[in-house]
């Protein structure tokens, strides 16, 4: 290959079961299936917190929510956190977000050290390590996310009227009488959004990706272009054609049982009589809602075929790692629960698809694997791809070349860890917690799922024989021994050096006998055992 270029396309709350080759028994999702065709499908990717920011941190970091400390929305990655755009900018690597990120700028660690947040160092600094060639986050376009979204100036320029473009437009319905109805009222679900296809995000965003690469080819750097689409997370609404593409007859039914709500695990217990889950519990909201999350699938289906092409017409498909994944899940009324945050499947696993274009990834072309890999895998995998040092006292994850290459032995990861602080939910206050105590770990040895919910008893599920995750044995005296063990394991996982990121462990090993060589020396009695220290070079001495 003449150069490396990654493109990472990430979804906003897709499910790792909502795609065909996943096996959804009625989602039309032909491209991404075929990229699942060229590459390889994991099927056990966990994410290192249910949550979008946290989450998104560690994607792009490495790091778990445990060494980089932005547990929530909106709480800034401190500066000067290294980032994935840190190492790839060494190997010289442009590293470039067209979409979503979640992030809120420290300015006050900027301000403490200095940075004016408009300078070149600031921008990267404010954007997760990101050159931002099109930002925008969406929700909440006059917010704190996006205080100049590019994409409200489109629309403006395309004809389109109103105080903000993004919610009255693309995420909003009309009735017969031109009243705007919101999409965010579930019950506006089945309508089309107002905005014609071609202006809604999904295209919008793939246009602005596709102009990148068309710049960049020009300039002959190699890129890591991360297209962070912003949907299908809510609001649940599609543009014609995808908003009626599906029906009640497409949805699955929930996967609950009346058994998780007698005697639940008390944050589960607050989690369920969130309005939200509420909604969502309900048999009609769930037929309502669900076809509209997937014709945006649909839609992004259509849209990843676009920049398939693309890099086929460009000749840029052999030079290029596609990766295809979501920043976490959505319970859509499984467990009786909306949105995500908790640990169970749907909103803690993720769709995880990589295609290699080497010929040494050619032997593993198509095929599956249930090797258990992290999010924070991914950031390793592109500095291995694009001919970068591993960093293992840096970056938390593990390359997952070997996996592509078939060289993966098969010890490869013992537990998947994740993290929830849920201080900003009711669940804190409905029993008391502090904001530090409102945290919860889950550990997952690919059978066992243990929870860790600090003030609580734990939530233990065996996915072997209960793969619904039904029936919670954190508190069932048969199964004290396996919690014992998990507990360790996260206890373990916590012990170990998270912070120590300046110096690699090398570089520490090589330090030995240095004092001695710089001539520093400590409890020496004479001139021969100096001698006879120089000789043997003790390891010790270095201390």
């Amino acid at each position: 290959m003449s150069r490396r270029n990654v493109l990472w396309i990430m979804c906003d709350q897709l499910r790792f079961d909502y795609l065909g080759c996943a096996g959804h028994p009625s989602i039309r999702t032909p491209n991404i299936d075929r990229l699942a065709a060229r590459g390889v499908r994991f099927t056990n990717a966990y994410v290192q917190s249910p949550i979008c920011g946290p989450s998104r941190m560690s994607f792009y970091t490495g790091r778990y929510v445990h060494s980089h400390g932005s547990t929530w929305n909106g709480i800034p990655l401190r500066a000067g956190e290294p980032t994935l755009g840190d190492h790839l900018r060494a190997e010289g690597v442009r590293t470039v977000l067209v979409g979503k990120t979640h992030m809120k700028a420290d300015l006050d660690g900027m301000m403490r050290l200095g940075i004016d947040p408009e300078t070149e160092i600031g921008v990267r600094l404010s954007e997760c390590g990101f050159e931002p060639y099109e930002r925008d986050d969406g929700l909440h376009p006059d917010g704190p996310y996006d205080p100049d979204p590019r994409y409200d100036t489109y629309l403006r320029d395309k004809g389109y009227e109103g105080e903000n473009l993004w919610e009255e437009w693309a995420n909003s319905a009309e009735d017969p009488d031109g009243e705007i109805l919101s999409g965010w009222l579930l019950s506006h679900a089945d309508k089309p959004a107002r905005i014609e296809e071609p202006d809604s995000e999904t295209p919008y965003m793939t246009d602005r990706a596709i102009d990148f690469m068309r710049e960049a080819k020009a300039d002959g750097r190699p890129w890591c272009l991360h297209l962070s689409y912003i949907k299908p997370h809510w609001p649940y609404i599609a543009p014609a054609p995808y908003h009626d593409m599906y029906g009640k007859t497409d949805v699955v039914p929930p996967v609950r049982s009346d058994r998780e709500r007698q005697d639940p695990h008390p944050v589960f217990a607050s989690y369920m009589t969130e309005r939200v889950s509420l909604a969502f519990s309900r048999d009609a909201v769930r037929e309502h809602v669900i076809p509209a999350y997937m014709g945006l699938i649909t839609q992004i289906d259509d849209h990843v075929g676009r920049l398939m092409a693309f890099l086929e017409e460009e000749g840029l498909a052999e030079d290029t790692l596609v990766v295809f994944t979501a920043d976490h899940g959505d319970y859509l009324g499984d467990h009786w629960l909306g949105e995500k945050e908790l640990f169970h499947e749907q909103s803690v696993k993720i769709p995880l698809i990589v295609v290699d274009p080497s010929a040494a990834a050619d032997a593993t072309r198509g095929s599956v694997s249930d090797a258990l890999v992290e999010a924070i895998d991914l950031a390793p995998t592109f500095l291995d791809y694009s001919g970068g040092a591993a960093k293992p006292h840096v970056l938390e994850g593990r390359s997952l070349m070997p996996i592509l290459h078939g060289e993966a032995g098969g010890d490869w990861r013992g537990i998947a860890i994740s993290e929830c602080d849920y201080a900003m939910r009711k669940a804190r206050t409905d029993h008391g917690q502090t904001v530090r105590d409102s945290r919860m770990f889950m550990a997952f040895d690919g059978r066992w799922k243990y929870v860790f919910a600090e003030g609580f008893r734990p939530m233990l599920f065996d996915l072997e024989s209960d793969p619904e995750e039904f029936r919670d044995l954190g508190d069932d005296p048969a199964f004290a021994d396996e919690r014992t063990r998990l507990e360790e394991a996260l206890f373990a996982w916590s012990r170990r050096l998270h912070g120590r990121i300046t110096v690699s462990d090398e570089a520490i090993a090589n330090r030995a006998g240095g004092e001695l060589r710089s001539g520093i020396l400590i409890g020496y009695w004479d001139e021969d055992e100096v001698a006879r220290a120089r000789r043997d070079q003790a390891p010790g001495d270095a201390l």
